[in-house]
């Protein structure tokens, strides 16, 4: 299998396009699963909104005891639960990495490829619950705007140009400068203004102040979830291994074996981790640590919960 067709390192149209019949195993419902990493502390600014009173009724087994209305209850002598349903056709932007950063991984998938299905699935899935779907799909040339749209042809959109930028990620790319994590998150800053829920694949290297200063904005009138793709390099790497690392324009070679190169590659990705999880506890901003080591449903089934084919 060539390099070109193989799908943990490059993505085509076709093979995002057939995660949709498995995207209905995630679920980004309000009522999150104890096991779910949106559920708790985290998920506040999620679990409230979006929703919509629809009525009151008899408790039943099961129901969450959380739904229920103790002033009805208390009036009536019975216990009644308030039901809510989702807003639909919300927008949803999902802004997506696909620089040179993001064309590596030492144990199964390229991180670009981890993204770029991630995004995928989470596109179907908000789709079928008829919320609009939008993206920022960035690399090094610059930013690929598709605003929200509830239509199928908005959604192929964004797929094929996910796909075409992905499938652009080279080796033997010509170097250039890479776009700063700033410029997407500006730019999605820019095209909503609240209501909205934004999703953030990257491995946000180039975080910094004005980064985290953009996200605020955001989160401060729109749901916020920051999906942060790790490479286990410095942990399973075989230490015997020496690898040819790039900035775009300057090539060296690291021996991994060595001790304070295997350090400061644990501080760097750690360091990187440790400041989105800080944003995370300060803004209540969910964080989703998706790693190239697995397969990316399974993960996100695992972290999410499944969605068991409803809303």
């Amino acid at each position: 299998m060539s390099l070109r067709t193989d799908p943990r390192i490059h993505v085509s149209l076709a093979h995002l396009r057939g995660l949709r019949g498995r995207a209905r195993a995630i679920s980004f419902r309000p009522g999150q699963p104890s096991r779910s990493i949106l559920n708790g502390q985290h998920a506040s600014k999620i679990k409230g909104r979006g929703l919509n009173f629809e009525e009151l009724r008899h408790y039943a087994p099961g129901d969450d005891v959380r739904t229920i209305d103790w002033k009805v209850t208390a009036r009536t002598g019975a216990p009644y639960v308030r039901v809510y349903t989702e807003e639909r056709d919300r927008p949803v932007l999902l802004v997506v990495d696909q620089r040179m950063s993001m064309f590596f991984g030492s144990v199964h998938n390229m991180k670009s490829v981890t993204a770029a299905e991630a995004a995928a699935i989470t596109a179907f899935r908000v789709r079928d619950k008829g919320d609009r779907v939008g993206g920022i799909i960035f690399d090094d040339t610059g930013l690929h705007e598709m605003r929200p749209h509830s239509s199928a042809r908005a959604l192929n959109r964004f797929l094929d140009t996910l796909a075409q930028a992905n499938g652009a990620l080279s080796a033997d790319a010509p170097a250039r400068t890479p776009v700063p994590l700033n410029r997407p998150v500006e730019a999605a800053a820019r095209i909503v203004r609240s209501g909205a829920l934004v999703m953030v694949f990257s491995d946000f290297d180039g975080w910094d102040e004005d980064t985290e200063k953009n996200l605020r904005r955001i989160a401060q009138h729109n749901e916020l979830i920051l999906f942060s793709v790790l490479d286990p390099t410095s942990d399973q790497l075989p230490p015997e291994l020496d690898i040819v690392v790039s900035d775009g324009t300057l090539q060296a070679q690291v021996n991994v074996g060595d001790d304070t190169v295997r350090r400061k590659l644990t501080d760097f990705s750690t360091g990187r981790l440790a400041a989105l999880f800080d944003f995370s506890a300060r803004y209540a901003v969910p964080v989703i640590p998706l790693t190239t080591a697995e397969d990316t449903l399974p993960q996100l089934i695992r972290l999410l919960g499944g969605g068991r084919g409803r809303g």
